[in-house]
């Protein structure tokens, strides 16, 4: 039987036990204190990231947990796996509802239960791939941005004592309009931060985690289609555990304005490729290295044939926004390396300058109502943020396997 997390702790982070773990005992009383007999609202809470923040959250048991997001499959596997895991604690006040967190309905269960204690926010447009035209751009800066003001605005009503949304490491000196949205986000969120506290964290990629080139690896074996990867980006990887763990410490022990990352060296950073050719490895096959997605399709066939001769297509990066490493503190940015043993904390940011950002909030509802290009949105966020240096290829993800 494959053993995926085994894997992960073998191949990808290369720890035996969560980096954060020794963090989480340290601080257990008093992430206890902060929690136990809490409100609690997540939203995004069945994606991979927010459903791992649910289950390092709960063993500090909350009185009320609310679950809000689109997938409506996903809500009901969350709360399958919540239910069948052993000792697993689920407060008696348990709600999952499948709708959008920018919905008219959603203001109504919000008011309804009078706001939360402690609010979530994974709801997010994570992916380099979502920068395609300029619609999938419109829907990613809505999501990622713009209804991020929106919920900060009704949260306003019934202020949280924490609220937390996830960003990106990508968010660093971006160089996609993923990345760039996140950075706003920062500031959206932080401009808000005199009414309530707010905190964030920037880290790696989370391995297997839904919708991920890894995860992907996956699908493709079962299907017994090739596997196809960069051989040029190197990324660093959080386990899906250690994913909802940096966010729950970011959540609860962060102060005003914190942003957490984790303490990882740049010789921890893996190459795709090197992750695909030790899973197959450890599935059985043999690498045999394509020079095409389409000669790495045909050879696929044999493995429905028998074959334990995988083919893959490793290549250097050619697509929009890919950049070649990943880095999660600016030289503008102060950070504070001895607050925890396993995270950094980026400290001393200001109350963003609300003009600005209804300026640009301004602009880009200006050009959405009309027709517009992804470089005219390209330009806008650049006079927002001037160091975001786009990188441009004209080739989509979509366009390779």
């Amino acid at each position: 039987m494959f053993d995926l997390s085994n894997f992960v702790s073998l191949y990808v982070t290369k720890r035996n036990t969560s980096m954060f773990s020794a963090d989480i005992m340290l601080y257990k009383d008093e992430l206890s204190s902060r929690i136990k007999g809490k409100t609690v609202l997540v939203i995004g809470g069945a994606g991979s990231i927010g459903s791992s923040f649910i289950k390092a959250l709960l063993p500090f048991k909350p009185s009320v947990l609310v679950v809000v997001d689109i997938n409506e499959n996903g809500l009901a596997e969350l709360t399958r796996d919540l239910r069948s895991t052993k000792d697993m604690y689920v407060p008696d006040h348990y709600f999952t509802y499948p709708m959008d967190f920018a919905s008219p309905v959603f203001e109504k269960v919000f008011r309804k239960y009078g706001g939360f204690d402690i609010v979530g926010n994974f709801s997010a447009h994570k992916h380099v791939r979502s920068e395609k035209d300029v619609f999938s751009i419109e829907a990613l800066l809505q999501n990622n941005v713009l209804h991020a003001k929106r919920l900060l605005d009704l949260l306003s009503e019934y202020p949280p004592e924490e609220y937390f949304c996830v960003s990106t490491d990508k968010a660093a000196n971006p160089v996609n309009i993923m990345g760039a949205s996140k950075r706003i986000m920062e500031d959206v969120i932080f401009s808000y931060s005199d009414k309530y506290p707010v905190k964030t964290a920037r880290f790696a990629n989370v391995a297997f985690s839904n919708g991920s080139l890894l995860a992907g690896f996956l699908a493709r074996i079962q299907k017994q289609q090739p596997l196809s990867a960069p051989s040029d980006i190197r990324r660093y990887f959080v386990s899906l555990e250690e994913s909802g763990q940096i966010c729950l410490l970011s959540c609860i022990l962060g102060e005003n304005r914190d942003i957490f990352f984790p303490k990882l060296e740049s010789e921890q950073m893996m190459t795709f490729d090197a992750i695909g050719t030790e899973l197959l490895r450890v599935h059985g096959y043999e690498i045999l290295e394509c020079s095409s997605d389409e000669e790495a399709i045909n050879e696929a066939e044999k493995l429905k044939k028998g074959s334990t001769v995988y083919p893959v297509h490793y290549s250097t990066s050619d697509t929009s926004g890919e950049k070649p490493f990943e880095e999660f503190v600016t030289e503008q940015e102060k950070a504070e390396y001895d607050r925890f043993k396993s995270l950094g904390v980026i400290t001393g940011k200001e109350i963003p300058d609300r003009n600005k950002i209804e300026r640009l909030f301004k602009e880009l509802n200006e050009v959405f109502s009309r027709d517009t290009t992804k470089e005219e949105i390209i330009d806008i966020i650049h006079q927002y943020l001037p160091n975001f240096e786009h990188i441009e290829t004209g080739k989509s993800l979509d366009s390779k396997m």
